[in-house]
């Protein structure tokens, strides 16, 4: 029975896989280095202010999204106050 070794470039992990089947014979996880605590916590804040940034972006993209929508709604009331004619069935213009 002929296998072989894979490196996944994702997580690192050692696969060996049977050449026929294709099938994963066995899997091995890298092994993880601890961290200390002070690098948790640089981590943890970094976190907390990427999160933080987002939500300021969305918060403002929000406020955006309503000023626009009530522009596009005067400009769409002005069009209607203007156009006098009747509005047309598309099934009559058959």
């Amino acid at each position: 029975m002929e296998k072989f070794t894979v490196v996944c470039p994702h997580c690192e992990s050692i696969l060996t896989i049977d050449a026929k089947t294709g099938a994963i014979l066995s899997h091995q996880e890298k092994e993880k280095k601890l961290s200390s605590f002070e690098e948790l916590k640089e981590k943890m804040e970094k976190e907390k202010e990427l999160r933080e940034q987002i939500f300021h972006q969305e918060l403002a993209s929000i406020k955006e999204r309503e000023r626009i929508l009530e522009e596009k709604f005067k400009e769409a009331l002005k069009r209607a106050e203007k156009g006098n004619e009747p509005m047309k069935n598309p099934l009559d213009l058959d």
